[in-house]
Parts: structure tokens; C-alpha cells; sequence
């Protein structure tokens, strides 16, 4: 196991002036922080996932995965901007601090906020209760190899309504 360590949010929020929906997990792996991108990974299944869900080819470098992201209007970011955690185990998370949202939310229209793992979505609600009150807020499960008890195609179904929120 991995000793706790401070971690310091390295990576900026992707989002543009057309962002309509907010994606949120809660602190990059270790394996994302060295790539310099979200969900890097090669076992996380959120590129796999979203690919699938819009029924196109899965985003591989963080070039076409910015590209992706902002075609369908999605933010993505994460709600800590630093905490103390093992390796990549949200279990583990302790002192977080949380990112200032207002950075992505006074720019772009966000209609609505999806957190990935129950983790995130605990500390959404925490940190950014105001937040919370005024936007649809919907926690989806975690991609991450972790979460081995989702297949595929359950994962794909319960990130649905990320796809329904950019289709109103």
C-alpha cells in the first residue's frame, strides 16, 4: 500500500463558454497526475464509457480528449483542489480542500453537475452545498478498475443522464 501523501490538484478544469454540464471526480490518480490528464488510467473506463455512451470511437490521447469533451459541451474538473491520500484510494482521502467551482461555473452555462463515485459526491455536497441547491446534481458510479462490480454496459446505462442533460 501507498503512503498517505499531500497532494496538490495539478491539472486545469476543461471547459469552455459553452460547457452546459459539470463533471466531477475527486482528486487525479497517480497514473493521471503523470500523463497530465483525467481518468489516465488505462483501466478506468471513463473514456471507454463516455465513447460509448455518445456512440463514438473512444478518445484516446488528451488532445482528442479535450476535443471530445468540449464538442459535447462537458466540463470536466475535479471538487478537491489538494488533500492527503494513498495512491488513488478516495477511501483514504483526509484534510481536503476544495477547488473554487466559481472558476468554471461564472463562465460556462452549467445546467447541471455529475460527480463519478460516491466519494465525489459526498464532498460535492459538502463543499459546495450553495452549488448544489441551484444545479441538478446526479453522482454516477465510479469507472475507476476499482469498481469491478459494474460491467460495461451497467456503467454505460447509468451515465445516461449525463447524455439526456445535453440533449434539453
Amino acid at each position: 500500500m501507498n503512503e498517505p501523501c499531500r497532494i496538490a490538484h495539478p491539472l486545469a478544469p476543461i471547459f469552455d463558454e459553452h460547457s452546459r454540464v459539470l463533471v466531477l471526480g475527486t482528486m487525479p490518480s497517480p497514473v493521471s497526475r503523470e500523463v497530465g490528464f483525467y481518468y489516465g488510467h488505462p483501466q478506468n473506463r471513463f473514456w471507454k464509457v463516455l465513447g460509448a455512451l455518445f456512440d463514438e470511437p473512444e478518445p484516446r490521447t488528451n488532445e482528442e480528449r479535450t476535443a471530445f469533451l468540449l464538442a459535447r459541451r462537458i466540463a470536466l474538473w475535479d471538487v478537491l483542489a489538494s488533500c492527503t491520500i494513498e495512491g488513488a484510494s478516495d477511501a483514504s482521502i483526509a484534510d481536503p480542500v476544495p477547488n473554487d467551482l466559481s472558476t468554471v461555473v461564472d463562465v460556462a452555462p452549467i445546467e447541471a453537475v455529475f460527480t463519478t463515485g460516491a466519494k465525489a459526491a459526498t464532498l460535492y455536497r459538502r463543499f459546495d452545498a450553495d452549488l448544489a441547491e441551484r444545479l441538478v446534481h446526479t453522482a454516477l458510479p465510479s469507472t475507476s478498475p476499482a469498481n469491478a462490480r459494474m460491467r460495461m454496459p451497467d456503467l454505460i446505462a447509468a451515465y445516461q443522464p449525463l447524455k439526456d442533460a445535453l440533449a434539453i
